[in-house]
Order: structure tokens, then sequence, then C-alpha cells
């Protein structure tokens, strides 16, 4: 099977001796107790589409041996992959580095071996190859926004699916907004009884908005969560969680007036950024304590997203309060203000071993010391907080927003800029204008998919594929791209897509029920 056919692509690709390895009704997958998920993995999705046994242990006979070995100069994340006739043996720097090889392995069978049942299909034939292979970042993520449209729990997992397929391995989580609150908290019942549903959703961008008048809601409880948080991991995928703060909060302040200004509000129903946000008393301060730790007890990792992105300050111009706090504070203005706002819970988090990470905005009257970046305005905050000594995500909306139209065509409620499958696959994380110490507080990038105009994971497939797996090779290959090189592997690769039932954006355009004839889009200047 010729390097082609990979995506991403591996770092190093070598042919081998010999015609290649026949699984059968033989074949076993030994593992050592590191790499003993990856078998149970590899067993269960090979299992289904081939329908043969691939019982565990050696035989003897045909053999895919796994094994964790941190010696072999592999580098994090990294894998080595033979195949003889002997067999396949994949080895790992860690455990990830096994899953990798055998997310690789997978990918060197026909596409229809990511089916859920067998087919007739004849030999299943690994070639013989050599494959050396390692991510060039660390943070190779994708923000999923279920706060805007609801994803049920199922559909969630099946995303969670498809990024390790592209060996992606951060699942930011927008779990809170205007529009939605989606997480249960155990403290606060009425921030799902109230905040997880709306009366109704905004329809594209016209103005004066336009409404479906269709209630849509939903939430993860905990255990939900839990099982989110399990399955990424077994995928070697960590699921950040961002809970908004102070801005994007009107889902919150409805279910709980004493948050904002007192009065009463509704759960947002426009798209957009909306004047209502938190004030900055004591009480809210604790209220979100509260919330936070209860995330904390749900997602292990080691990053809390607290968005802090798009807060007006209209309100704390006006607010009592708000000027209240800022004098007691000795603060400038309401920048400064909410830079205290935001220190106040870098300083939770880093007290219970934990990372705050937020949108650029938190450079915003000074950044709190732990802080991580998630630079989206452009490069400018990225550039600013890498300088600072600060990591940083890359993720500017003119090369990771997915919710952008994806041509100058007929698109469904096209917003944004236009962002094209080769301008995904084109774009470097790292600025030009970083030196070699500041570039290395680039921790990785993401993309990020927006969902106030998707409101099914049909559109979702739509929006994010395949420009997703174009990501995935920018942040996992460390070499040169070509487009042109890239793009015969692509078309490969959705053949995988398509045995999954991936519902993608073809490469010459949409098909005629992915568009929404009618509804207006918007564009936008960037």
């Amino acid at each position: 099977m010729p390097e082609r056919l990979l995506v991403p692509r591996p770092a190093e690709h070598l042919p081998g001796e010999g015609e290649g390895f026949g699984l059968d009704a033989d074949t076993r997958i030994d593992a050592d107790a590191a790499a003993g998920g990856t078998a149970a993995w590899l067993r269960a999705e090979l299992g289904a589409a081939t329908g043969l046994p691939l019982a565990p242990g050696d035989g003897g006979g045909p053999l895919i041996r796994l094994r964790v070995d941190a010696t072999a100069g592999l580098g994090a994340e990294g894998y080595r992959l033979a195949v003889d006739a002997s067999g396949a043996r994949i080895t790992g720097h860690d455990a990830a580095g096994v899953f990798y090889g055998a997310q690789t392995l997978r990918q060197l069978l026909p596409a229809s071996a990511y089916r859920r049942a067998p087919l007739d299909t004849g030999a299943w034939t690994l070639p013989a190859v050599r494959i050396t292979d390692r991510p060039r970042f660390g943070w190779r993520g994708c923000m999923l926004d279920v706060a805007r449209h609801f994803m049920p729990k199922h559909d969630v997992l099946r995303f969670i699916d498809l990024m390790a397929l592209h060996k992606l391995n951060v699942l930011h989580l927008h779990l809170t907004d205007d529009q939605g609150w989606r997480i249960e908290i155990k403290r606060y019942p009425r921030l799902t009884e109230v905040a997880s549903w709306r009366r109704e959703s905004q329809v594209g961008a016209a103005q004066p908005p336009v409404f479906d008048g269709r209630p849509h809601g939903g939430f993860y409880t905990q255990d939900d969560i839990r099982e989110i948080v399990g399955y990424a991991a077994a995928r070697h995928i960590t699921v950040v969680p961002e809970i908004d703060v102070p801005g994007h909060s009107q889902a919150a302040i409805a279910a709980h007036p004493e948050l904002g200004a007192g009065e009463r509000l509704e759960v947002g129903t426009e798209w957009g950024i909306i004047d209502n946000v938190l004030d900055v008393s004591d009480t809210v301060l604790e209220f979100y304590r509260t919330v936070f730790d209860e995330v904390m007890e749900l997602f292990p990792g080691e990053y809390i997203c607290v968005g802090g992105d798009e807060c007006p300050k209209k309100q704390w111009k006006a607010s009592e309060s708000a000027q209240a706090r800022i004098e007691a504070e000795g603060l400038a203005d309401e920048d400064e203000l909410q830079s205290w706002f935001i220190r106040h819970f870098d300083d939770h988090f880093t007290a219970r071993g934990r990372r705050l990470l937020g949108w650029d905005e938190i450079l915003q009257g000074g950044l709190a010391p732990g802080a991580t970046v998630v630079s989206w305005q452009g490069t400018e905050g990225g550039v600013a907080a890498a300088r600072a000594g600060h990591d940083v995500v890359m993720c500017p909306t003119r090369t990771s927003y997915l919710d952008y139209r994806q041509s100058a065509g007929e698109e469904p409620i096209p917003v944004g800029t236009v962002l094209g499958l080769a301008d995904v696959y084109a774009a470097d994380p790292v600025p030009a204008e970083l030196t070699g110490p500041e570039a290395r507080h680039v921790i990785g990038a993401q993309v990020n998919v927006w969902t106030e105009h998707m409101d099914s994971p049909r559109t979702v497939d739509y929006m994010v594929f395949p420009r997703l797996s174009a990501f995935a090779e920018a942040v996992w290959w460390a070499g040169e791209r070509d487009y042109t090189e890239f793009l015969p592997r692509l078309e490969s690769h959705l053949e995988r897509l398509d045995a999954i039932g991936v519902e993608y954006r073809p490469l010459d355009g949409p098909r005629p029920w992915q568009l929404r004839p009618g509804v207006k889009g918007r564009g936008r200047a960037d």
C-alpha cells in the first residue's frame, strides 16, 4: 500500500520486503500491558469489519505484536510500524504512540476496514512496509461548540472516533454560552432545568433576525461527561471543558439572575455578541468557584478553559458594583477588571494543580500568570503571549474557523471569509515573526467548530470534513506541505469516510440536500 494513501502523512515510509502479511482466522493480537488498551480497540474495530476473531496472545502463528518501549528513540507519541510475511509489529514510545501506529495499520487495509460488519471483499492483506512516525505538535485539537446547538452524546462519541482516526488529541468542548448550558452541576440544578434550553433559535444571519419558533435544548449528565471523557481517554484524546465567563453567560444569568445585573432574562435566542455579562460580586465568584470545582472533578486533564472572549463592558461601565470593585482593587478600567476576574480563577486552578486556558481577550488588562492563550483574533495575541513567555494554541479565524464558508460559490448559510480545503492545509500554526525560543511556546493548534449555523450532526459533518483531514496533516507532519501531493491521498482517504458514513463536503461542491436555499448568511471583513 503506497504512502499516498495515508493521512496524515507519516514522517518516514519505506517499502518492506516480500508480499506483506495476510490476516486470517489464525491471526492473533499480542500486546504488553501498556499496549493492552490499543489491542482491545484494534480487536474490536478490525474484528467488526473483517469478521475475524483476532484472539489475544501469541499462539505461534500469524501475529500483530504491540509493544511500548520508551528507549526506542521514537519521541513522545511516536511509533514504528513494520510489516513483513511474519506479521506486523508496532512499537510505541508510549501508549499513545502504539495507538497511532494501530491507526496507521488500519489505513493500510482497504476502506472496508472501517465498516461495522464484514463485506465479501476477499483477503485482508497488509503490505510490507516500515514506517517511523511522530507528531509535530503536542496539542492537535478541535473545539466543538455544543452550546449553540446541542450534540447528543452518541454523536460526540462518534466525533471523538473521527478525531482519533486523524491522530488528533485534544477535544476542546465549548459547554456554555448565551444560548445554552450543557453540563449538569449538582449544586445548581437550575442551570440545566432552565438554562439548557431556549424557546427558539435564530436561523441564518438576516437582519432583522428570523427565528424558527422551535424549542431547542439538551445537556450532558455528569455520568455522560464521565463516559465522554473516558471514551476519549481510551483513544488518547484529552477533553478540555470550557465554561465561558464573564461574557457569553446569558443562559446562566437566565437561571440565576443574581449573577448578572439583576434583571430577568431568557436564554439567548439570537447569535452574536450580547451585552449581558456577569457581575463581579463575591456571590458570582463563589458561584463559579463551585461550578469549576465540579467541572474539575469530571475532567482530569491539565487545562480548564474560562473563555474570556467577547465581553462587552457596557454593563460594567454603568454598574455601581463593578465600579466599586475597580476602585477597591485599584484597577485602571474595565479591561483591568476583566483581567482581575480571570486572575481570580487562574489562582483557583493553580492551587488545584490545573492550568487556565482562555481566548486571546484575556490579554486585555494584563495576562494571568499561569494562563495559556488560545489565539483566534489573528496571530497577534499568540505572538504577544509567546513573547511574554506564555504557552499558546493557535487558531486564527482565517485558517481555523470551520464555520466559515468553504467556497465563493453556493454554500449552506455562508458566513465569514472563504476558508477552503487548500487554505486549511497550507496554514502554518507558528507565526513567522517568532524567534526559535518564542516559537517553542506554540504548543500546537486547533480548529474551531462554532455551531450557530450547524443545527444537526449531518451539518457538522459537512462543515468539518474533509477540512479536518487537511488540518490533521498540518499539525502532524513536520515537513514541507504540497497540496497537489496531498490531494490524491485525500481522495483515497474519502473512501474511509464514506465507509464510516461521514457526510462530508464533496471536493467539487455541495450536494443539493446539503444547501439551505433562502437562508441568509453574513460576510466578514477579516
